[in-house]
């Protein structure tokens, strides 16, 4: 299907700006009921967090390291197979032991993948805290239970028993999370590891709104899974899902603004190129955030006071420094397994737990990934690949952001530094690795404005505290007729939250209901198998270890 030279007001239904996993989730349930889509990439591939890229022929995911909610019947499971792309994509459960784990100083402590196993290994661990770590993970069950129920809300008796069906929600909702787990705990590890967690959405426990992050704990209590082919897999079987229905995708094109129509009451008809070229739809989606979105393809002259005084108040969330590494060592034997690594040095939360005032990056605290474990048809039998994390203030690249590169001398130069600090972090727990590295690259918060084009950055979009989610957050419907968001700022961050924003935003645009652009599809399967299992492995997952490890051989 092409959409040039066409009468403008016929071009598209509907131009989404933007490819992250809300704007490809709303093509697909739009091009599913008939409508012309276009989705317009600035980046040379689709995918926006969710991309690959390779390094000497190693492939690094740097938005996609773990999901949670795939077993039959979850959530996450249920969002793949309600949009038809599920027999697409295969994925391996990381370590079902302990899908995750704390290093807190010279402890080691694991996260499992069910709250009873996690509660009978912590209740070991610290037998003082008992009762109070059954009460508190009870409470993390309801409230995210309750959360999960609102979007499934439809009939009159649902919304008439609401306040009673989520009564744990509102009690806990005004309250941080570090307050809600001072009522159950006191020992500082044992907090420390209940709250590991919130580098998943960027706001520490003494910020973080607690039902917020009883719904990211809650999302990975059945473990953590990672897809075949890393984060562009699932990108691959969307655009694929997307056009097979019909609908474009075009890479490589900028949006420089949303053509706006209209004195008193403004609506979006269309968009321009930074070539120039105009492209009109009777419906336009932006996938980007909220002040690049307003501010930058809208401008200030078509918004209301309101929105205005909305956007000045808004806070984004943290950004990160990634540092993608290809290591000839045995990491198996320096501690690491296909589970996820949570790495501080002690549980002084004063000292890791503020950003704002920070005048550098705390490098001794962050998160390890290795993909080649998470992914044993990564792994070529000789080299390791590892993204080393660690969040930082957002404003923290400011001295650099008005380069018109990003690639000035002194930039460089703090980049290799942080680089070098970095490596000497994680060799302290991982002795040996300093002299392992074969290559190494460092992302940075500019990294992720040239590429994802993410304001200051941030890796989370919004900040998730309380008065920016839910009905206090940026909604899927703007105020501007015929223009709609999605993505990780409207609904939740991660890869299944800014997904099922896109479906909700089709679900505006439509007149229809989530559950209904998800019904069940029995033709779809979605295949899971055990990273550090083998045994189970079909014939063809054989087959592509042997010639990913041959290829040294040869």
């Amino acid at each position: 299907m092409s959409f040039k030279n066409q009468d403008p007001a016929t071009q598209a239904d509907t131009i989404i700006i933007g490819s992250g996993m809300g704007a490809l989730a709303a093509a697909i349930c739009l091009t599913s009921k008939g409508q012309k889509v276009l989705v317009l990439e600035q980046h040379n591939v689709p995918g926006g967090w969710c991309h690959s890229f390779h390094i000497a022929g190693h492939r690094f995911s740097p938005g996609c390291h773990y999901i949670g909610q795939l077993g039959q019947g979850q959530t996450t499971r249920e969002l793949y197979e309600g949009l038809g792309i599920a027999n697409e994509l295969v994925f391996f459960e990381m370590n079902s032991a302990a899908y995750e784990h704390c290093w807190v100083g010279p402890n080691r402590i694991d996260i499992q993948a069910c709250f009873d196993e996690l509660y009978s290994n912590l209740s070991e661990r610290f037998p003082a805290e008992k009762k109070g770590l059954s009460r508190y993970l009870a409470m993390i069950r309801k409230v995210s239970g309750q959360l999960a129920l609102i979007p499934r809300m439809q009939g009159f008796w649902d919304h008439v028993t609401i306040p009673w069906r989520t009564r744990h929600l509102g009690k806990y909702g005004l309250f941080n999370l570090q307050k809600v787990i001072n009522w159950y705990i006191k020992d500082p590890l044992l907090k420390t590891v209940l709250t590991i967690q919130w580098g998943n959405h960027g706001l520490t426990p003494d910020k973080a709104c607690f039902p917020y992050h009883a719904a990211v704990m809650d999302h990975y209590s059945n473990g953590g899974f990672y897809p075949m082919g890393g984060g562009s897999a699932i990108v691959k079987a969307m655009t694929n899902r997307i056009k097979r229905n019909g609908g474009q995708i075009l890479t490589a094109q900028k949006v420089a603004r949303i053509l706006v129509q209209g004195e008193k009451n403004k609506r979006a008809i269309g968009v321009e190129l930074a070539n120039g070229q105009k492209m009109y739809a009777k419906t336009i989606i932006s996938n980007a955030d909220p002040e690049k979105t307003y501010l930058q393809l809208i401008g200030k002259q078509h918004l209301s006071a309101k929105l205005i005084k909305q956007i000045a108040k808004t806070r984004y969330s943290c950004a990160s420094l990634v540092l993608f590494l290809v290591v000839k060592m045995d990491v198996c034997k320096a501690g690491l397994d296909s589970g996820n690594v949570w790495v501080i040095p002690d549980t002084d939360s004063k000292s890791h737990y503020k950003k704002e005032t920070d005048k550098s990056p705390n490098l001794s605290r962050f998160f390890i990934s290795c993909s080649t474990l998470k992914d044993p048809t990564s792994f070529d039998g000789i080299h390791h690949t590892l993204e080393v994390i660690t969040l930082l203030d957002n404003t923290l690249f400011d001295k650099f952001k008005d380069e018109a590169s990003g690639r000035s001398k002194a930039y460089l130069q703090y980049k290799e530094q942080l680089c070098i600090e970095m490596i000497e972090s994680l060799e302290k727990v991982l002795p040996g690795i300093s002299d392992s590295i074969i290559h190494k690259e460092l992302g940075t918060p500019l990294t992720n404005v040239r590429y994802i084009g993410s304001t200051n950055g941030c890796i989370y979009g919004t900040e998730k505290s309380f008065w920016q989610i839910g009905a206090f957050g940026y909604q899927s419907r703007s105020e501007i007729e015929n223009l709609y968001l999605c993505g990780a700022s409207i609904l939740a961050n991660g890869i299944a939250g800014a997904t099922y924003s896109g479906v909700q935003t089709a679900a505006r645009i439509l007149d229809s209901t989530q559950a209904e652009l998800l019904k069940p599809d029995l033709s779809q399967k979605l295949r899971v198998y055990a990273a550090e299992d083998a045994s189970q492995y079909p014939d063809w997952i054989k087959r592509k270890i042997s010639q990913r490890k041959g290829i040294k051989d040869l």
